[in-house]
C-alpha cells in the first residue's frame, strides 16, 4: 500500500475515532498528495519518494508556523500546529540523530574523496540524496560545512 493509500484510509479511521486534530491533518495531507497527482507531467501518479518530500516539507513548515506563534505568545496555536506535525511525522521514516547524521557524512566524504569546502556540492549531492527524509537539509549542511572546514 502506498502512502496516498495509507492515508485515505487512516482519513476514515480518524473518522471513526472522532480524531478531529488527525482527521484534519490527514485531510490536509490528501489534498496536497492530490495536487501534486493532479499537477503537469505527473501523469496521475504519486510515487512514496515524493510523497515523503511533501510530508516532510508539510512537518517543517508546521514547525516553523509554531515557532512564529511562541515568538507572537500564542501557545494555543502553536500547540495546535505541533499536534498537526506529530501526526505528519508518524507517516515520515525515522529521523536520524545528529550523531548518526555526523557519521553518514564523514563516510560520504571519505568514500567521494573530498577533501576541502570545493567538494561541498558533491557530498551535499551525495548527502541529500542518501539521507532524504531522514534529516533536515540544514542539518547536513551544517555537518558538511562543519566536517570539510577540518
Amino acid at each position: 500500500m502506498n502512502l496516498f493509500d495509507k492515508v485515505s484510509n487512516d482519513i476514515k479511521e480518524a473518522m471513526k475515532a472522532r480524531d478531529k486534530v488527525k482527521l484534519e491533518t490527514l485531510r490536509n495531507i490528501k489534498k496536497v498528495f492530490l495536487e501534486a497527482k493532479t499537477a503537469p507531467g505527473a501523469n496521475d501518479t504519486l510515487e512514496d519518494d515524493a510523497a515523503l518530500k511533501i510530508l516532510a516539507k508539510l512537518a517543517k513548515q508546521g514547525k516553523e508556523s509554531a515557532e512564529v506563534f511562541v515568538g507572537q505568545n500564542r501557545q494555543d496555536l502553536a500547540d495546535a500546529e505541533l499536534a498537526q506535525v506529530k501526526v505528519i511525522e508518524e507517516y515520515l521514516p525515522k529521523q536520524m540523530s545528529r550523531e548518526e547524521v555526523e557519521a553518514a557524512v564523514a563516510k560520504i566524504i571519505s568514500d567521494t574523496g573530498a577533501s576541502s569546502m570545493k567538494d561541498m556540492g558533491k557530498v551535499m549531492g551525495a548527502a541529500t540524496k542518501q539521507l532524504a527524509g531522514q534529516a533536515d537539509g540544514k542539518v547536513i549542511s551544517e555537518i558538511v560545512k562543519a566536517k570539510l572546514a577540518n
